[in-house]
């Protein structure tokens, strides 16, 4: 019984007392004014988790992941793209990409060839089976991607996309990332 008591404990970060909030010269901080749930950081992250949620759901657990589903496309839709081409247009960041590569070759969705004109690069091309991954997740992602969009009126969706690729910064419009095997069937 010879413990501290609990007057004497150290209150810490947590325990902060309300006198603590305001300034000396009483007026507000900055900090006070910050509504969270406004915030266009915090509100992307939120709507991120929601749409990874909605995706995994939709795909299944043993399916592939949102960046395999977008790096397996890319490679599909871009025909011995290299791998900055697949970052570039992906914008899974160059280290992560080259991991998931190594990964989805490993499981034999996707092939490297060493190009001729550079010994270090390498083309990327879908194998069959990671077309067949594809196609069997192309029905569900789909589902996934109506259900992201889901609480944002139909008339309004399109607006939506296009203001979401001019804050992910990409050109043109939301399918601005380019797509050679599209273009070329399009005569483009």
């Amino acid at each position: 019984m010879d413990g501290p008591k609990p007057a004497d404990r150290d209150p810490g970060p947590r325990d902060s007392h309300p006198k603590d909030r305001t300034p000396p010269d009483g007026a507000a901080r900055r900090i006070d004014g910050i509504a969270l749930h406004e915030t266009p950081g915090h509100l992307l992250r939120r709507a991120q988790q929601r749409a990874v949620d909605l995706f995994v759901q939709a795909v299944g657990e043993r399916g592939l992941r949102p960046p395999q589903f977008a790096l397996l496309l890319a490679a599909w839709q871009n025909p011995d793209a290299n791998q900055s081409e697949l970052v570039r247009i992906t914008g899974i960041d160059r280290s992560t990409a080259a991991d998931m590569i190594t990964r989805l070759a490993g499981r034999g969705l996707i092939r490297r060839v060493r190009t001729e004109a550079d010994g270090r690069a390498n083309r990327l091309s879908v194998t069959a089976e990671g077309v067949a991954a594809l196609e069997a997740a192309a029905d569900r992602v789909e589902r996934a991607q109506e259900n992201i969009v889901a609480p944002i009126p139909v008339a309004e969706r399109a607006r939506f996309l296009r203001n979401l690729a001019r804050i992910a910064d990409l050109p043109g419009s939301p399918a601005g990332s380019g797509n050679r095997r599209q273009r070329s069937r399009e005569g483009g």
